[in-house]
């Protein structure tokens, strides 16, 4: 497996569908690096001499925000979304979906599995 910018990506796959497995690059992103650096996107990570890793890995580097800092920026956004008090912060906050869905009835996956109110046995 070939190591970039701290994520391992797998050597049978295609260098497409390969960077994807890096947390912030999708496969638009990563048509983009492999036109940059001038790669085959049909060829396999395996197949890849050492100086195209290492052209892949300065591109990215150099013009992405991959990884732990992305995490970090995002789980910033949304602290200070919380700190602000703004509607999305409070949604955030209660757990409940963020983008103006409906919430009465679906939305199990944000809210998490059924309470019961009162007592289910019988006396």
């Amino acid at each position: 497996m070939a190591r970039i910018a701290g994520a391992d990506i797998p050597d049978d796959k295609k260098v497409e569908i390969s960077l994807t497995y890096i947390y912030g690059i999708g496969l638009t992103s990563a048509k983009q690096i492999l036109e940059i650096t001038q790669i085959s996107p049909d060829t396999r990570v395996r197949d890849l001499a050492e100086h195209e890793v290492a052209r892949l890995r300065e591109t990215i580097e150099a013009e992405y925000v991959i990884e732990g800092d992305l995490r970090r920026e995002i789980a910033m956004n949304i602290k200070r979304l919380m700190d602000i008090g703004s509607y999305r912060g409070l949604r955030h906050r209660r757990g409940l979906p963020i983008r103006g869905q409906r919430s009465r009835t679906n939305s199990r996956t944000r809210k998490g599995p059924r309470r019961t109110i009162g007592r289910k046995t019988k006396k």
